[in-house]
Formats: structure tokens, sequence, C-alpha cells
């Protein structure tokens, strides 16, 4: 169902065809990891084509936030055992700073259980905005476990990443 921001824009769900503007989002936003990420864990594209669909295929639900028509910007949501991940959430640049990214992240929260997200640990910017909105950052020493466990990820992402829980979390 289609949700009327305050700001004017709409949070509905993500359809097929939005997928090359979804990539696009998602291409474009990650550029800011670019400078802070370890070179071996780069890769142009961010996300190819081929990644978004597998992320669908693996049960990735993606939200998006449209202004005038235009996608700009999404959050994918991810039921994995007794949680639900945050999976890339993306803002186009332009965007960014403007509250879409808050209002996905209130918008997913509904009637969400407790919610995980990993990020890189260099993006600091990505942490502070999850905790702007009551996340925590889990301990270093729970953090792998976790990776482990809840996502299908590179031993060299464990070492390079954070996780971030909601309050309802119990980890």
């Amino acid at each position: 169902m289609d949700e009327k921001h305050p700001s004017q824009g709409v949070i509905r769900p993500c359809r097929p065809q939005d997928a090359g503007r979804m990539l696009a989002i998602i291409n474009a936003a990650a550029e800011a990891y670019r400078p802070v990420l370890p070179a071996d864990l780069w890769h142009d594209p961010y996300m190819p084509p081929a990644e978004l669909e597998r992320e669908i295929a693996a049960g990735v639900v993606f939200t998006g936030y449209e202004t005038a028509g235009d996608l700009v910007g999404i959050m994918g949501l991810q039921a994995v055992g007794d949680v639900e991940l945050i999976r890339h959430a993306y803002v186009t640049p332009e965007r960014q700073g403007h509250g879409v990214g808050g209002a996905l992240l209130d918008h997913i929260r509904r009637g969400a259980g407790p919610l995980l997200v990993g990020t890189w640990a260099a993006a600091d910017w990505a942490i502070r905005f999850y905790e702007r909105h009551g996340f925590r950052l889990v301990d270093p020493e729970r953090k792998a476990g976790l990776l482990r466990t809840y996502w299908t990820v590179p031993e060299r992402q464990i070492e390079t990443s954070v996780v971030l829980a909601s309050p309802e979390a119990q980890v």
C-alpha cells in the first residue's frame, strides 16, 4: 500500500519495472563508500543487475520513496530466522539529508520485528544515521557471529563491517 509522506513523497513497494532505477540509486549512492572501502572490496558497478536479482530471489523485499514520479530512495527488508535485516538502503545523492532515508526506515519499522543492519565500519555517516534512529552498535566480539549467522558475506567483509541493532533486537 502506498503511503503519502509529509514532504510530498510517496512510500510504496518497489515493482519489477523499478529494477533499473533501483540499480541507478544503489550505484550512485554507493560511490560514497569508494574512498573508505579497502580496494579489494570495491567493485564497479557496486551492484550489477544479476546481484539485485539474486537479492530479490533470496527474499529481500524493497520499498521505495518516490517524489514527482521519480524513485529517489530504496530500502530492503529480509526476514532471516528470528530477525529482519535491513538490506541495501540507499538514497540518491541529491536527496540525501532531506528525510528520505528516515521516512523509509520509519515505514519499514512499522510491523517489523527485531531489526539488524550491517554496514561498513568506515561509513561513519551510515552508522550515525542508524544511531539517530535508535539503533545501537553491537559489541565487536558479537558482530562476527551475527554476520556469519544472518548474512552470507566473505570473511574480509566481516572484518571491515559493523552491525547495528534496533531496540527490540536481543543481541
